[in-house]
């Protein structure tokens, strides 16, 4: 036996034990440039002013955007909805469910990296904490130097700044519900409801830890969206990765150096897309349910090829079989499966709501009886009625019977019903007992609004007849 073999038998492995309870080291991300991190600001811009700016716009006499929970009435731009619109709100997630698979399948976790709300405010209370604290490496002294005036006047900085940009999370969630010109100023006199109190306390406190202190925990340990993204991928989505056989072997190198001779890829170690992952990790060690798809990394990592005169690209937007040399598919049966998908409910969602009537019929037919025989030859029926007026302005509603020959109708129905409200009545109808051509006859009950007869929608019931034979 060779004295080689010898040792390799007896060289202990290396086993790394890792403490399951040990403290989360901090992260500190490193400030960049690069193109991805424009696209980036500019969607994050757009989606604040969506966020604050909405709450303050007005439609006619009343803010465009508002969920008035004590009227059950929701108003969004030109349209009020009403708690029976309901079905509607399952629609709209279902098309968000079926928008995040497809953006899943073909570009990994874009939405994590540019549009999720917990990306796009750690985004911004990054940026409060290098304008107050200074970059990365002034960052990681500050936090090893003692206590001092200097270092209490920055880490308040940060937490205040932190603390208002919460606030105004909070000022806005709130006055979505209610009207935020209000809100506001009967806030600040203690005039607002104990709800409001609670609700924008809690919005503040959640904004505030999830993005000044959770960061990428609730990324990588509480979001579910990072466990199952795993299900969605395949070989031809898009993610953020290290091309190993151009970047290996690592090393570093003056500029100019010939590498390749010392067997040197492209790669020079200098650590940048770890320092500038908001989540800590290490894109060159693969593929990992932490990247968030940022392309924080491309941006650092384009930014050094640059100075070292190396090609761009090192690490990039790229799929698994380009990097193990196949050729890519962008359209593959899931992909344009969750696409058709999609657009069909998009297309049923839209339909209902440009077709949707602001009235609401509901016909309970009486089962305790089937029928009342009365003593001028008539058979009647008794039916709970419930007619919801969804529009925004009072009307007049008459209440009318097809497909029966020549009924009655007791009391007789023109109800003038106030916006958003319900009304509820029982009536009887009347029949002639020689008119009954069928024991179990199929008719409609229609309401129609006095004032507008686009205003008019119907329900099918039964009418209950003894058997004449």
């Amino acid at each position: 036996m060779s004295q080689d073999n010898v040792k390799d038998r007896e060289a202990p492995e290396m086993i790394e034990v890792v403490d399951l309870y040990q403290k989360k080291d901090k992260i500190y991300p490193r400030a960049f440039k690069g193109v991805f991190r424009n696209y980036r600001i500019i969607g994050g811009t757009l989606l604040f002013l969506l966020y604050f700016g909405a709450a303050w716009l007005s439609w006619g006499d009343r803010q465009a955007i508002l969920f008035d929970l004590p009227e059950r009435k929701f108003h969004i731009l030109g349209m009020t909805f009403w708690p029976q619109d309901f079905m509607l709100l399952s629609w709209l997630l279902i098309i968000c469910a079926f928008g995040l698979f497809f953006i899943t399948v073909w570009a990994g976790r874009v939405w994590c990296g540019y549009a999720c709300p917990q990306s796009v405010f750690t985004w911004v209370f990054m940026w409060v904490e290098r304008v107050t604290e200074g970059d990365r490496n002034r960052r990681i002294k500050l936090d090893k130097a003692p206590f001092t005036s200097q270092k209490f006047l920055k880490k308040s900085a940060k937490h205040i700044l932190w603390l208002l940009i919460a606030l105004a999370t909070g000022f806005t969630f709130v006055g979505y519900f209610s009207p935020i010109r209000e809100l506001i100023p009967a806030f600040f006199y203690g005039e607002a409801s104990g709800w409001a109190y609670f609700w924008i306390a809690f919005f503040t406190l959640a904004t505030y830890g999830n993005a000044g202190w959770m960061r990428e925990q609730v990324c990588i340990y509480m979001c579910p969206y990072a466990r199952f993204q795993s299900v969605m991928f395949d070989s031809n989505t898009l993610i953020v990765s290290y091309s190993p056989q151009r970047g290996e072997k690592r090393g570093p190198r003056k500029k100019g150096a010939d590498y390749q001779q010392k067997g040197l890829g492209d790669c020079i170690d200098c650590q940048m897309c770890v320092q500038v992952c908001p989540t800590g990790i290490d894109i060159r060690d693969g593929l990992q349910y932490e990247c968030i798809g940022c392309a924080a990394c491309i941006d650092a990592c384009d930014n050094i090829m640059d100075r070292m005169d190396y090609p761009k690209g090192l690490i990039s937007y790229t799929t698994q079989n380009t990097l193990a040399g196949e050729k890519s598919t962008l359209f593959r049966p899931r992909l344009i499966g969750y696409l058709v998908a999609l657009l069909v409910i998009i297309g049923m969602f839209s339909y209902t709501v440009t077709d949707r009537i602001p009235v609401g019929l509901e016909v309970i037919r009486d089962r305790s009886t089937l029928y009342n025989t009365t003593s001028d030859g008539y058979i009647e029926n008794l039916y709970t009625v419930k007619v919801a007026n969804m529009d925004n302005q009072s009307h007049q509603f008459v209440l009318n019977i097809e497909g029966l020959n020549s009924p009655v109708i007791e009391p007789k129905q023109n109800m003038l019903i106030e916006s958003g409200l319900v009304a509820e009545l029982t009536i009887r109808v009347k029949v002639k007992a020689d008119a009954i051509e069928r024991p179990n006859s199929s008719f409609v009950f229609s309401v129609q609004a006095k004032d507008d007869e686009t205003i008019r929608t119907t329900q099918e019931s039964r009418f209950i007849a003894p058997n004449s034979q």
